[in-house]
């Protein structure tokens, strides 16, 4: 039987600190949820939640909340073999504020490193990496030495398959968005998929407009290019396709998480070959679903979900 995972994520995974009462400021919070967390964590379960076989390659600290990490992973589908413990450095921890609709800062615990960014090329089970898939990786893991070099020896191990770069730029992660810049177009060429909103598609390639980002994508050398536009939808576009996909209406209750439940999607809709519009639109339901909900990881729908949204219905009716 086949044991390699069909989605494999390289990247952040840590402790997310929810407030359980929303529309209050941090300093007047008085009760917090514990939940897994991280992009690339997100990303692996919400594929995992459709039915994909899953993997994380990150690194958490051997401390308590490593040991949650690990066993929320577990449970939640993702398989945590590929998963680095670090003795030096503490397993990261992310507050938030949850002031709906639209207003949902964090606040990173990560200095002066964390253990996903001290993945090295040594950790890396080149088998594994060659083949998943699908591989996605997160903009952040170039940000330090060395999950830079590990990242850029997982690029060197493909050979085929999908490779996905999240152009998820996190500004605490970086002096500078010049320095980003100049890492996101050292792999853009490795890469078949890059998926940013606007903002972090201007760091990578210097463009807002979302045709003009996909096409400086697509000449940077990606065959598809997937550009989030907020209230407008999504634009996805190859050399042959251009597809806009409608954002679906729900109540926002916490954005965060949306982006990666939709790129779970987005991979899963990738492997399965389904039409671009179809994944699109499935992607869009996905990512709805997770913003109307408290929290990420745990959050993350089901396919069965998705179809009642996409039908009109409700899927938190009966959650």
């Amino acid at each position: 039987m086949n044991t390699s995972a069909e989605i494999l994520t390289f990247g952040r995974a840590g402790v997310d600190i929810y407030p359980l009462q929303v529309g209050v400021g941090l300093e007047d919070v008085t009760s917090f949820g514990k939940f897994l967390g991280g992009t690339t964590a997100n990303v692996a379960v919400a594929a995992a939640r459709l039915g994909r076989r899953a993997a994380i390659i990150t690194g958490v600290g051997d401390d308590p909340f490593g040991r949650y990490v690990r066993r929320e992973l577990n449970r939640l589908g993702v398989d945590d073999r590929h998963v680095v413990t670090s003795s030096e450095y503490p397993t990261p921890v992310t507050f938030c504020e949850i002031l709906p609709p639209d207003d949902f800062p964090l606040y990173f615990y990560r200095r002066p490193t964390a253990p996903d960014l001290q993945v090295s090329p040594a950790d890396l089970d080149r088998a594994a990496v060659a083949g998943a898939g699908l591989l996605w990786l997160s903009v952040s893991g170039l940000s330090e030495e060395p999950s830079r070099s590990a990242h850029h020896e997982a690029l060197a191990a493909r050979a085929g398959g999908r490779t996905v770069l999240d152009l998820d730029y996190r500004p605490m992660f970086w002096d500078s968005p010049a320095a980003a810049t100049a890492q996101v177009q050292k792999v853009l060429g490795q890469v078949t998929v890059a998926v940013g909103n606007r903002e972090e598609c201007e760091v990578a390639v210097g463009e807002t407009d979302p045709d003009r980002a996909a096409e400086a994508l697509l000449d940077a050398g990606v065959r598809l290019a997937v550009v989030k536009r907020g209230a407008d939808g999504v634009l996805a576009r190859t050399r042959t396709e251009r597809v806009v996909s409608p954002p679906i209406p729900v109540t926002p209750c916490n954005g965060l998480g949306a982006g990666d439940s939709f790129g779970g999607s987005l991979a899963h809709g990738l492997l399965a070959g389904w039409p671009l519009e179809t994944v699109l639109a499935r992607a869009n339901a996905a990512g709805a679903i997770v913003a109307s909900r408290l929290e990420c990881s745990t959050a993350m729908p089901t396919a069965a979900e998705i179809d009642v949204l996409l039908g009109g219905g409700d899927p938190n009716e009966e959650r």
